[in-house]
C-alpha cells in the first residue's frame, strides 16, 4: 500500500463494523475518532486508533506485492514500513438511557463479524491481506486509554490488532533486466594488450 495505508485499513474496518451494526438491526453508525468527539454521541460504535507500532518481525524486509492480474512480476519495495495498528471498539452513547445494554448487542454482532472474517482484503486495502484479531486489553492499558478522555465516562470496549499494514515508498525498487545470454571470452583481453 502507499501512504494511504492507515486510512484505507481504517475505512475497511469501519465498513465491516457498519455491516455488523446493520445486521444487528440497530439503525446507528460507526464513528471513527476520539471517544470525546461531539459527533460520536450519535454513533452505536466508536472506532479509535489508539496505538501504532512497527511490526518487529517484518522490519527490514522487502515487501513483495503480487499484481492483481498476473503474469507481470511481483513489485518489490525496499524500505517499506510494516505497521501494527491497535484499535479500540467502544459502544457509543446513541441511546438516551443510562444503560448501554442495547449497544452491547451491537458490539456482540461486531465481534462475531470480525471473528468470522478476520481478514481485510480486496480493492479497499489495495489487494493486500490485513489480519484483524482480538487483542487482550489489560485493566491498566484500558485505564491509560480512557484517561486521555477525562470528560467521558468509561464504556465497554474491546481492542483489535490489524497487521501487517504496509506503507511503501513512492516507487518500487528498480530491477535490472534479466540475463538472457552469458559469454566468457578467455584470453581475448591479453592478446589485445600484447599487440
Amino acid at each position: 500500500m502507499n501512504a494511504e495505508a492507515i486510512y484505507r485499513v481504517t475505512q475497511a474496518l469501519r465498513a465491516r463494523l457498519e455491516a455488523a451494526v446493520a445486521a444487528s438491526g440497530d439503525p446507528g453508525t460507526v464513528f471513527v475518532g476520539p471517544l470525546d468527539d461531539p459527533d460520536a454521541t450519535t454513533a452505536s460504535l466508536i472506532l479509535f486508533l489508539y496505538r501504532m507500532v512497527p511490526n518487529a518481525s517484518l522490519r527490514n524486509r522487502e515487501h513483495r506485492v503480487v499484481p492483481v492480474n498476473p503474469p507481470p512480476p511481483a513489485v518489490v519495495f525496499q524500505n517499506s514500513l510494516p505497521l501494527d495498528l491497535y484499535y479500540l471498539v467502544t459502544v457509543g452513547t446513541r441511546y438516551d438511557t443510562a444503560s448501554e445494554a442495547p449497544l452491547l448487542r451491537v458490539l456482540g454482532y461486531a465481534m462475531q463479524a470480525l471473528q468470522a472474517e478476520p481478514e481485510l482484503t480486496g480493492p479497499d486495502v489495495a489487494y493486500e491481506t490485513v489480519h484483524v484479531s482480538l487483542e487482550p486489553l489489560s485493566t491498566d492499558d484500558s485505564g491509560r486509554i480512557w484517561s486521555l478522555f477525562p470528560q467521558v465516562n468509561f464504556r465497554t470496549s474491546v481492542a483489535y490488532l490489524a497487521t501487517p499494514v504496509w506503507i511503501d515508498p513512492p516507487n518500487p525498487r528498480i530491477q535490472g533486466a534479466p540475463v538472457v545470454e552469458d559469454s566468457l571470452d578467455a584470453g581475448v583481453a591479453s592478446k589485445a594488450a600484447a599487440a
